[in-house]
């Protein structure tokens, strides 16, 4: 399993070079935006979506309108034919999309229009190249930049270079890439022939803890990010009435402050859900599938699937340096189908976050019986697709006080635990009031 890391570096850039930056940056997004135009034909034709064609059609003119290289000029005709993808994914699914458009300051480079050291990167630029040191902490060790990029067990990929209008100061987001020797065994191998597997269910939420997972944990704050993004909108649109230049910087610094502040707490609560996947001894993480979440979840905005996306991203590739699986299965009845018994009824759901079973009067946290049914949807995938007739390697949930398989056996983590909590039924110091 390939494992990817990305680290944000200040570059110190001569000041007589940052001009040839901003204007390879201007020139890059021509490239991107002239591609967009050129790619993008609905609703009278289809879109063009092949990268070949783009490159034959417009690579000899975008050479000749920009100082680029013939890399930089390439990647960005690519950037382009990758968002029109992804909008004609969108038109597929009847979502509302138009062109694209690139505004934001970004440049991507590879190892063809850059050059990556462990010090420093030199960069091609519409004048040549162009020599940039990393700003480097005195004590880097315990961070990004002293686990990643300073460590010669990781190789650079592509990056993107960006730049910070409020601080005026350039930052290369390298991604890094795990070296995995002959003699060290692949993560996805060992656990491949685990004598066991099991699961973290994890259910997320708009409102509420942002997240609960199968072993009764409740991770993060929902509603705390809400009233954030509320505030920032209520304060965003009284800015935009204003109208001023200094209004807009105002309003380009307060985002960018945002989203670091949800970035911050959605890295957050994937380590909280890392913890508990280990402390577990899990093999396996599932959340419910994010495709059309905003159709299925009536409270679910354009923000939330964004931040859901990035909540399982940062969860897979976290995981991938223990060796485990982050996978997605179907959201179809797991907040109505009784964790205990297996009674599915929409009238279980008694309210946002209370669960009671009309048929075994099983009662718990709504959330935290979704976490199971969405753990168990993944053991019977898991189950089914052994090949062993004996019925191969154990398959089992992890619960709040143990393990449960698909039939039904519970397995306590201690034998003090298996009277006080055999049901699993979170405590009120677990759920909360």
């Amino acid at each position: 399993m390939e494992v990817i890391r990305t680290v944000k570096v200040k570059l110190d850039v001569p000041d007589e070079r940052c001009d040839d930056l901003h204007q390879t940056k201007d020139q890059f997004l021509h490239c991107a935006n002239t591609t967009a135009e050129w790619a993008w034909r609905h609703p009278n034709d289809y879109c063009v979506t092949s990268k070949q064609k783009a490159e034959k059609a417009l690579y000899e003119r975008l050479r000749s309108e920009t100082e680029l290289t013939a890399n930089l000029v390439q990647k960005g005709i690519r950037r382009a034919i990758e968002a029109t993808k992804s909008g004609v994914a969108r038109l597929k699914k009847t979502d509302n999309t138009s062109q694209p458009h690139f505004s934001a300051w970004s440049v991507v480079y590879d190892k063809r229009s850059a050059t990556f050291h462990r010090d420093h990167v030199s960069l091609s630029t519409v004048n040549g190249r162009v020599e940039c040191d990393y700003v480097i902490p005195d004590n880097p060790e315990g961070t990004p930049i002293g686990e990643y990029l300073l460590n010669e067990g990781y190789e650079f990929r592509m990056s993107t270079l960006q730049y910070d209008r409020a601080t005026e100061s350039f930052y290369l987001h390298a991604r890094m890439r795990r070296i995995e020797s002959d003699e060290q065994e692949s993560p996805t191998t060992s656990f491949s022939d685990a004598k066991h597997r099991t699961v973290l269910g994890v259910d997320l939420n708009v409102d509420g803890s942002l997240a609960v997972t199968s072993t009764g944990a409740f991770i993060g704050n929902a509603d705390e990010m809400n009233h954030r993004r509320r505030e920032f909108e209520k304060t965003r649109g009284s800015m935009q009435q204003t109208g001023t230049r200094s209004a807009h910087l105002s309003i380009q610094s307060m985002q960018d402050r945002e989203h670091r502040w949800i970035q911050d707490e959605l890295h957050r609560a994937s380590n909280q859900i890392l913890e508990e996947a280990r402390a577990h001894d899990c093999t396996h993480v599932v959340f419910e599938n994010l495709t059309d979440i905003r159709n299925r979840m009536a409270s679910a905005k354009r923000f939330h699937a964004w931040a859901f996306r990035r909540l399982s991203r940062y969860v897979e590739y976290k995981a991938a340096m223990f060796g485990i699986e982050v996978k997605q299965v179907s959201p179809e009845y797991t907040s109505q189908r009784c964790s205990a018994c297996g009674f599915t009824h929409e009238n279980n759901r008694r309210s946002k976050h209370q669960f009671v079973c009309q048929k075994c009067e099983y009662e718990l946290n709504a959330d935290y019986n979704a976490s199971k049914n969405i753990a168990r949807k993944l053991l019977k995938r898991l189950h089914s697709g052994q090949k062993s007739s004996s019925g191969g390697a154990p398959c089992q949930c992890a619960l709040a006080s143990g393990t449960l398989n698909l039939n039904g056996d519970f397995y306590a983590y201690s034998v003090t635990e298996v009277e006080g909590e055999s049901t699993d039924k979170p405590t009120t110091e677990v759920v909360g009031h």
